[in-house]
């Protein structure tokens, strides 16, 4: 009589009867992506930044795939890449895209045109729009970088379909300098992230993509070591807090890592050619091989800082000269909104005028 386990491998392999093994690992694959795009989604909502670095890094490795060619993993690799520029929106010096002058929201702008069809309808859409341009310039206008908010509703009229009169009305309020304006206060950053967090709520609703949790949930639930792992993590809580002979110091605050020091070497910044996302006439393998902006992996031991400004050239000189003739000497603000003097403040306007009367040049 034949052994009815004689087709079990002895090496504790699972058999493949009548079924291709790449097939197998392409559902696998599939199921890996939509738990770590449901986890991604959990860590938005909750605020949790540094979880959120930690496994998108491996969420872009698996969204490479070329088992994933359907439209809605496309749309979840897209909405995880604008996911990542909002979590770190209110960060100037936080950089996506290969122009450094791109902020952080504005590549997230960039990035949600191109999701229309992932939005329940076109308010939600055009809300969330709306809110990103807005935030955009007040996160400017917060940091006293009146130029840099001049240049994004520069950048808006060329990459981004705006409405004309949001376009007016962010450029009276630059031109003012309101930083506290009713519009940007009602169009606020946490206003942002609530609308965001409503348009995922929508968007998992219609494409779910809690199988492989629903299944570790019920395994871990009906796991006889539910309980061993609970106690493991008494007995961490315990071993942290203080014997009752020692001293109770106070923690300080210190400066959040948002990934290791020594990233995947895939995730490690060029110095020469940063990582760039182009959104419009991305094809699908394009888009599988999508990487999240050179931030992520550039953020490892503290936040990125923007490349040294370039030294001052003859024709940023003339713009002074010309804006002190203008105006007059110590009227640096009013000579900042004339010219563009690429990112520069007043204060920078003021050295370079005493250095150039020190030179004679002026």
């Amino acid at each position: 009589m034949e052994d009815g386990n004689d087709n079990k491998p002895s090496n504790g392999e699972v058999p493949l009867q009548n079924v291709s093994f790449s097939r197998v690992t392409t559902v696998a694959t599939e199921w890996m992506f939509d738990f770590m795009f449901v986890s991604l989604c959990r860590h938005f909502k909750e605020g949790k930044l540094e979880e959120f670095n930690e496994l998108i890094a491996t969420f872009q490795v698996v969204s490479r795939s070329p088992s994933l060619r359907r439209t809605v993993h496309e749309e979840k690799t897209m909405i995880c890449a604008f996911l990542c520029r909002v979590m770190h929106g209110e960060q100037l010096d936080v950089q996506f895209d290969e122009d450094e002058s791109v902020t952080p929201l504005m590549s997230a702008a960039k990035v949600w045109s191109s999701l229309k069809s992932a939005a329940a309808d076109d308010s939600v859409f055009d809300n969330i729009t709306v809110l990103l341009l807005a935030q955009a310039v007040a996160v400017c206008l917060k940091e006293g970088q009146r130029c840099s908010a001049s240049s994004v509703l520069k950048w808006v009229e060329k990459n981004i379909e705006c409405p004309q009169k949001l376009r007016v009305k962010l450029s009276k309020i630059v031109a003012q300098e309101e930083t506290y304006h009713p519009f940007l206060m009602s169009f606020s950053f946490s206003r942002l992230l609530d609308t965001v967090q409503s348009f995922l709520d929508v968007f998992l609703e219609k494409n779910p993509s809690d199988y492989l949790l629903k299944a570790a949930t019920e395994m871990v639930q009906s796991s006889p070591y539910l309980e061993e792992l609970e106690d493991v993590k008494s007995q961490d809580i315990s071993s942290t807090e203080p014997t009752n002979g020692s001293h109770k110091k106070k923690r300080h605050s210190t400066k959040r890592k948002l990934l290791p020091t020594q990233p995947a070497a895939a995730w490690t910044p060029d110095s020469t050619k940063k990582v760039s996302v182009s959104v419009k006439r991305m094809t699908a393998e394009e888009i599988s091989k999508m990487k999240f902006g050179a931030s992520v992996s550039d953020l490892s031991a503290s936040k990125r800082r923007r490349r040294a400004r370039e030294k001052w050239t003859a024709q940023l000189d003339k713009y002074l000269k010309d804006g002190v003739r203008q105006h007059g000497m110590g009227r640096w603000s009013r000579i900042l909104m004339d010219y563009d003097f690429e990112g520069r403040t007043g204060t920078m306007l003021k050295d370079r005028w005493r250095v150039l009367l020190k030179t004679h040049k002026a």
